[in-house]
């Protein structure tokens, strides 16, 4: 009974609001009123909503996507990528855990590359009638290390070197030869005491020596020269070791090691006008910021495409960089999961600067970029400028003028962002190529710069699960993965990796200096804060010698196969 009167009741309601509706619509009809009164009510409703809006938290700024373009397409590097309000970059300046821009430890470490008693002098032992010609290969650094160990082959052929003649036909097609380069005239004085060094071959009869050539496989050792190549240079007198890279062993005995560091830091020095533009370049660096970091950024598509990594790009990137792919004939088809958990991927700009926020690198540091084409352009380092909006170059820092000697010739140009990449506070690369390597080993030499290797296995991984995490435990994970891999000294066992990138045996060490200060306390997390296993086992993830390494690209369009390096 009551539910019958209680229905009965809210029908009757329904029915007076009906009732009354339909007189003000009746009435409003009537005075043709009713579409300024469906606008009051409107309007009403979305001042609502606005003042709504206003009151309530904004919503949270999610991660700037990583975007790589092509020909007006884009892809994520992170396919699959989810909003996670817990992942936020702070927009702080960064908290350096520590002193990032230096090292407590390196000042009890010197570079020490003299000879010992037992070295022989050139005057000594070298032959009369014996002439040594390398030919080189790939770029400015992997030349550079043929340089260096042909220097040491000459040395233990007994024989006087030739200056060495520069690749001209490769990638790059720099027509320049080792004077454009390097000082010829200190190179040959300051390693008189070593090796003889002569600029071109002498006469014989009138006679210019037609040299012998042949090829020695990648890194021999000493008893190969002596028994495989020394009995041909008595007979022909002259020989050519041609595309001469890394065709001396890692491991040699401490003399020859140390002569190798005289001839890479010491005899190998580039002309006047490299050097003078490569110091204007720092020092308007130095204008511009106390500390700097120079960053090697190698991402062009050749790079991308000899790696074998995806990057999320879709047909379009297969097709693009599989073409690219086929001048290496001996390649095999990748597999860029393994790959890139095998740490052979090289970092994408944003996951570089990622790494640096969460190292505590604030927004307000200047970076100084070094790099070819970069994949994809600027809308690749979008995301790197998003979280260091202050990124120079020498094409920013230097008019057209002043680099018009320079720019048609890409080895010149690469020794101007060496001697920026030498001269900064901290070096960061997103790669293990030769430029890297080779400047890892002068940072160590001359002092124990800051160099920021990353360990791309371990952050492989943070990286595609970050949005999973919050930022602190992001950065947290990335500091612990990194130590060993910060340029400290001993982070990395004696003997490992290669001599250019660790040379072990032309540091010292001043005990006694150390001895008297007190050392750094041991409970701390990252760099100098935390002191790294003398026998280097924070840094086994360092790349032994049989790993397949990105200095191997440098054969690209040379004609060459990875089996001509065997």
């Amino acid at each position: 009974m009551k539910k019958r009167k209680r229905d009965s009741s809210i029908n009757t309601c329904s029915d007076r609001v009906a009732v009354a509706l339909c007189d003000v619509i009746f009435l409003l009809r009537r005075r043709r009123q009713l579409f300024p009164f469906i606008s009051a009510i409107s309007g009403c409703i979305l001042l609502f909503f606005v003042a709504f809006s206003l009151l309530s938290s904004p919503p949270p700024v999610t991660r700037h996507r990583f975007l790589l373009r092509r020909h007006h397409s884009s892809f994520a590097v992170d396919s699959n990528f989810k909003t996670n309000t817990a992942f936020r970059v702070p927009e702080n300046e960064g908290t350096l855990l520590g002193d990032l821009w230096g090292s407590k430890e390196s000042k009890f470490y010197y570079g020490c590359s003299a000879p010992s008693d037992k070295f022989h002098p050139a005057q000594v032992k070298t032959h009369p009638n014996r002439y040594l010609l390398i030919a080189t290969s790939g770029g400015l650094n992997q030349q550079r290390t043929g340089i260096t160990d042909a220097v040491v082959a000459a040395y233990i052929l007994n024989a006087t070197l030739v200056v060495p003649k520069l690749d001209q036909k490769s990638y790059w097609k720099d027509s320049s030869n080792f004077e454009e380069i390097f000082d010829v005239d200190w190179f040959i004085s300051s390693l008189s005491r070593d090796v003889e060094i002569i600029k071109q071959l002498p006469k014989k009869k009138g006679k210019v020596l037609n040299p012998h050539s042949m090829r020695v496989p990648r890194k021999c050792s000493p008893k190969f020269y002596e028994s495989h190549v020394l009995p041909i240079l008595n007979k022909k007198h002259a020989i050519q070791l041609t595309k001469f890279d890394y065709r001396l062993a890692n491991k040699l005995d401490t003399d020859l090691q140390k002569l190798r560091c005289r001839v890479n830091y010491h005899a190998l020095k580039f002309t006047d006008p490299i050097h003078h533009i490569g110091k204007m370049l720092v020092e308007r660096m130095r204008l511009k910021t106390k500390h700097f970091i120079a960053l090697h950024l190698r991402f062009e598509p050749d790079m991308l495409a000899f790696s074998g990594c995806y990057y999320g790009g879709g047909d379009e990137e297969r097709t693009v960089l599989g073409a690219l792919r086929k001048r290496w004939k001996s390649l095999h088809a990748s597999n860029p999961d393994k790959v890139r958990r095998h740490g052979r991927c090289p970092l994408t700009p944003e996951e570089v600067g990622l790494m640096l926020r969460a190292l505590g690198f604030g927004s307000d540091v200047h970076l100084y970029i070094a790099s070819g084409e970069v994949y994809g352009g600027r809308e690749t380092l979008a995301p790197l400028k998003a979280l260091f909006p202050n990124l120079h170059s020498k094409e920013t820092l230097a008019s057209k003028y002043e680099l018009e000697p320079f720019s048609s010739f890409s080895a010149r140009m690469a020794a101007l962002d060496f001697i920026v990449c030498d001269e900064s506070d901290v070096f960061v690369t997103n790669n293990n190529g030769n430029m890297a390597r080779i400047l890892a080993g002068r940072r160590r030499y001359f002092g124990h710069k800051p160099t920021i290797r990353p360990n791309a296995k371990k952050l492989y991984k943070l990286f595609v699960d970050r949005n999973s995490m919050t930022w602190e435990e992001f950065a947290s994970k990335v500091r612990t993965n990194q130590i060993g891999f910060m340029g400290e000294p001993n982070e990395v066992k004696p003997g490992r990796g290669e001599f250019h990138e660790n040379p072990a045996a032309c540091i010292c060490e001043d005990s006694e200096a150390k001895a008297r200060e007190l050392l750094t306390p041991q409970n701390q997390t990252l760099g100098n804060h935390r002191k790294v296993d003398t026998h280097g086992s924070e840094a086994e993830d360092h790349l032994n010698d049989n790993d397949l390494d990105w200095s191997d690209m440098d054969y690209i369009d040379n004609g060459y196969t990875l089996q001509d390096k065997k």
